[in-house]
């Protein structure tokens, strides 16, 4: 006789399935680092690379113009942007175990009389994943505004073709483990002005793109909904989330290694000083990321989303 596993086994199995990959990609990560200090090092042992560093040390000047400091709204940014991530981390790793939802919801039709597509039911997990979707867009769009209104956006869209040989020097010095020289409060370096121009221009827009063709919010028929829409977007999809875990994860072992009280004064406390003001609001907003976490759960997802609709399940 054959036994159906329960839905508590199958997430039980999912969850061990993933912490072993987990571990296997942490192992992996170790023996990388490991193999590419040891390249790095002995690549700028040549003389040839030596006079390139030399040549170019990592920076490009500003344009001029450019603001100086970072302002306190960017401190506000930083903090939204991680703790939506981590949500959006958590709502996806669950979509992507496919199972059960624990909860369905479903839209009330007469808040939105003049709605002609009948109500379509979502997922508890799908519902807060798209919510917190446009949060984190709306967010976005704020920092793209602010970033042009106040003149931020020239700190981080390149302007000189040197920022390229720029770049690969700094990664060549981070990858050897000798930091290239540089004062965030006044220019990023190159590395820095590549990967932050990445996220804000390119990655979050594929994000944002991508999702919105996987989301209940896309036509359901038509040539838009094509599968070969639907598959290019999940290509893309989980790839970016992975990137953007990659990326934070890079820039708060940086951050943490590189003068951390000074950096977070500037990320979190708008302000270039070497107190532990920056590192207080820095860990009162991952304090506040932890209990959000762990308070995100379907019984609580559930009663706020039985505000906007019907919760079954």
């Amino acid at each position: 006789m054959t036994t159906t596993p329960t839905t508590s086994t199958r997430a039980a199995e999912w969850w061990r399935a993933q912490r072993r990959r987990v571990l296997w990609g942490a192992v992996i990560a170790v023996v990388v680092f490991a193999v590419v200090v040891v390249a790095a090092r002995l690549i700028r042992g040549i003389p040839a690379v030596e006079a390139f560093v030399d040549a170019y040390p990592g920076v490009v000047p500003p344009p001029e113009g450019t603001p100086v400091g970072i302002p306190a709204w960017l401190g506000w940014q930083h903090f939204l942007n991680a703790f939506f991530l981590v949500l959006l981390v958590k709502t996806g790793l669950e979509l992507r175990g496919k199972r059960r939802p624990p909860g369905f919801w479903t839209r009330d039709n007469t808040r939105w009389p003049r709605t002609k597509r009948p109500p379509r039911r979502l997922g508890i997990w799908l519902w807060f994943h798209l919510w917190l979707d446009a949060l984190w867009v709306l967010v976005g769009i704020s920092y793209v505004v602010l970033l042009f209104a106040t003149g931020q956006w020239l700190r981080i869209v390149p302007t000189d073709w040197a920022v390229v040989p720029n770049a690969i020097s700094a990664g060549l010095q981070y990858a050897s483990l000798e930091w290239p020289v540089e004062d965030s409060w006044v220019v990023y370096n190159a590395l820095q002005q590549l990967s932050y121009f990445v996220v804000v221009f390119v990655a979050s827009p594929l994000a944002l793109l991508s999702g919105l063709r996987l989301s209940s919010a896309w036509p359901a028929e038509g040539r838009l909904a094509s599968p070969s829409t639907e598959r290019m977007a999940r290509a893309v999809h989980y790839p970016v989330m992975l990137f953007f875990l990659a990326f934070t994860f890079v820039h708060v072992v940086l951050v943490l290694t590189s003068g951390a009280l000074r950096k977070l004064n500037q990320m979190y406390a708008a302000r270039d000083a070497d107190d532990w003001l920056g590192f207080v609001v820095f860990a009162l907003s991952v304090v506040v990321m932890v209990v959000a976490w762990v308070v995100a759960k379907p019984p609580l997802l559930k009663r706020i989303a039985a505000a906007s609709g019907r919760v079954q399940g």
